[in-house]
């Protein structure tokens, strides 16, 4: 893939987190991430590039635009794409922190074909890479990242989703000694910033949504990060889906590399202001956004900061 279209997905993911910021602390979930779904649509339409939604804003069915399996893009059919337009949309309607549009382009196959489903993860920066193991407890994964990081246990900060699922995570990390911060929602956002030292955050445990892993995995790619996962489903659907999937072995890790198999581009944009990015900032005609960029074949990491005046360009 062209190294150029990195920039230009950066584009799409700033539209996308320029329409929905207009709806923060609005109490408008809905209209917040119908805002960001036709913002990034019309911007990836603009590119020159074409692609196929595999991970996006549910079925055919379920939504009209980017949902799996449309085409979307003004270009020759060569990308798979992967997508959360508003990565949080409750944080957003309540003006919460942590709020991200993202979007994540590879060649096809790359993307490990995630149900939709619920998936229990624990990710961590470069510091931590090869030394995570999903199938020992937290006190052990605490003490080795500790180790590797060269800090005692009790300097790490563990991000959890705060959800009654995780009471007993919550109590062993705490017992532990480690320092835990909980999240209403956005874990994404918390596996982002594991790879940020200025972030404070050192490692993401708990159970969230499997598309959202999928994601995370792509950006852990891109920055030197690791990552595990498997499939963790809540309900008799999501179990269904796996198995349709043809994922019946539930208890199956997934590597970083199983998770993306290959190159990938990445792309995210701050609708609110968390530890990872600034969320947009509204200014008398225009706003500024603070927007990551990454590319996996050169571990590339750019942050952007970009002015956008709304007289000289469309207003999405």
């Amino acid at each position: 893939m062209d190294r150029n279209l990195a920039l230009e997905v950066a584009r799409v993911t700033e539209a996308a987190a320029l329409a929905s910021a207009r709806f923060m602390g609005r109490g408008d979930e809905a209209g917040a991430d119908q805002a960001a779904v036709e913002a990034m649509r019309r911007a990836f339409n603009a590119i020159a590039v074409g692609g196929i939604v595999v991970i996006g804003e549910g079925s055919a069915e379920q939504t009209k635009m980017l949902y799996v399996g449309e085409q979307i893009g003004g270009g020759e059919l060569t990308t798979e794409v992967a997508l959360d337009a508003l990565e949080g949309a409750s944080i957003t309607a309540t003006g919460g922190p942590g709020a991200l549009s993202i979007i994540a382009i590879a060649e096809p196959g790359v993307f490990f074909p995630c149900p939709d489903s619920y998936m229990e993860k624990i990710a961590v920066g470069p510091e931590g890479r090869g030394v995570i193991d999903i199938t020992k407890s937290p006190t052990d994964n605490l003490k080795a990242l500790a180790e590797a990081k060269g800090v005692y246990v009790e300097d790490l900060t563990v991000v959890v989703l705060e959800r009654p699922r995780h009471t007993k995570l919550i109590r062993e990390v705490r017992d532990a000694g480690a320092r835990i911060k909980l999240l209403g929602a956005g874990d994404l956002s918390a596996a982002l910033a594991t790879t940020r030292p200025e972030s404070g955050v050192d490692i993401l445990m708990g159970v969230g949504g499997g598309h959202q892993g999928v994601l995370a995995a792509a950006a852990l790619r891109c920055a030197g990060g690791d990552m595990q996962a498997r499939l963790a489903p809540l309900t008799h659907d999501e179990r269904d889906r796996c198995f349709a999937a043809g994922l019946s072995d539930l208890h199956k890790i997934y590597k970083l590399d199983d998770l993306v198999r290959g190159d990938v581009m990445f792309a995210a944009t701050g609708v609110t202001t968390g530890d990872y990015l600034e969320g947009v900032r509204f200014f008398r005609g225009g706003a500024m956004t603070n927007t990551v960029v990454m590319r996996s074949q050169t571990r590339t990491v750019r942050y952007l900061q970009t002015t956008h005046h709304f007289d000289f360009k469309p207003v999405y």
